[in-house]
């Protein structure tokens, strides 16, 4: 009996485009990521740059230069950059939310201690910055110096809104843009402009990229309330947990009777949470919509990423960011 073919998803295939590139960008961070001084910063990195990340902003980088027929070697050291300010944010994010795990393996300040976590994570976005100087362009150091602002200024928005059941659609959207989409539309516009593109197209991947990245987050806060757990590498249900105000909350809150209301002030606002209550949180969701309307939300900001491609010249590279639009909400479709 054949077995039938998998097919390659737009991750793999852009993977296989730029497996040259990104042969360079992991050897670049493996090099940047050592420390003379202090072994510790290449052990703690290490676990999470080589826990398996499929590295789609770096990957972002690369086939937003290669679009544009750009032919030096600065868009690797753009792409490494990307990479470590993205595990910069991540070892960070696990301290404030007391994670234990990530991509399915333990959180390094599980593994070592918060100390070390947020250190490192200094350590790389210093080493990120560094990389960005290396190419000359002050206007790339000003794209990627003003994300890692909008990323912190972002966490920071997304703790005010914690636990708290007044945050509105427009603030959680504001916090994705933060968290996620600042560094998404950062790796796109970076690639652009280190390629010397024109305005237009580099105002296109600008806008590619912030769609892709709210999208992105819209289907993660999704998925938190329905995906399996090994394919998302963490627990369902976290978010639940950690009483984050995402958008199937909020949509589920505003439509909630004063019974169901009371729910949610106990398990979000006062932290009181029981047996079955993530259960009775999906329930309600259900029955008002809340998961279908943040479904839609997160197809409709891949469409937008899709529309903004189309200001750009055709090409291999712009089918495959179409179709990485399509492949990050197929998960919920």
């Amino acid at each position: 009996m054949n077995t039938p073919e998998r097919i390659e998803t737009p991750i793999e295939r852009l993977q296989a485009a730029l497996a040259s590139d990104m042969t360079e960008v992991n050897a670049l961070i493996r090099r940047r990521m050592a420390s003379e001084h202090a072994p510790r910063i290449p052990e703690v990195t290490a676990h999470l740059v080589e826990a398996g990340g499929k590295r789609i902003r770096p990957l972002l980088t690369l086939a937003a230069a290669r679009h544009c027929n750009y032919a030096g070697q600065d868009h690797v050291k753009l792409a490494a950059a990307v990479e470590f300010i993205h595990t910069a944010t991540l070892l960070h994010d696990d301290v404030v939310d007391e994670s234990t795990k990530r991509r399915g393996r333990p959180t390094a300040n599980l593994l070592w201690d918060n100390k070390s976590s947020v250190l490192v994570g200094d350590y790389l976005f210093a080493r990120s910055f560094k990389l960005m100087v290396e190419t000359g362009s002050i206007r790339v150091l000003d794209i990627l110096s003003n994300a890692s602002a909008v990323i912190a200024e972002g966490e920071v928005l997304q703790l005010t809104a914690a636990a708290n059941l007044e945050t509105t659609e427009e603030i959680y959207l504001q916090v994705v843009r933060g968290k996620t989409a600042a560094l998404f539309s950062a790796a796109t516009e970076a690639g652009a402009v280190v390629a010397g593109a024109p305005e237009e197209h580099v105002r296109a991947f600008f806008a590619y990229g912030d769609a892709l990245g709210v999208s992105f987050q819209i289907t993660d806060d999704l998925l938190d309330y329905g995906g399996v757990s090994a394919r998302l590498g963490k627990n369902t249900g976290d978010d639940f947990r950690e009483r984050k105000m995402s958008l199937p909350v909020i949509k589920a809150l505003a439509a909630a009777d004063a019974r169901e209301r009371t729910f949610w002030e106990r398990v979000i606002a006062r932290n009181d949470q029981r047996d079955g209550d993530l259960e009775e949180a999906i329930a309600l969701m259900t029955r008002h919509g809340a998961l279908d309307q943040t479904r839609a939300a997160a197809l409709d900001h891949a469409a937008r990423a899709r529309e903004a491609l189309r200001d750009l010249p055709s090409g291999t590279f712009r089918d495959m960011l179409d179709a990485l639009a399509d492949f990050v909400v197929e998960r919920i479709v």
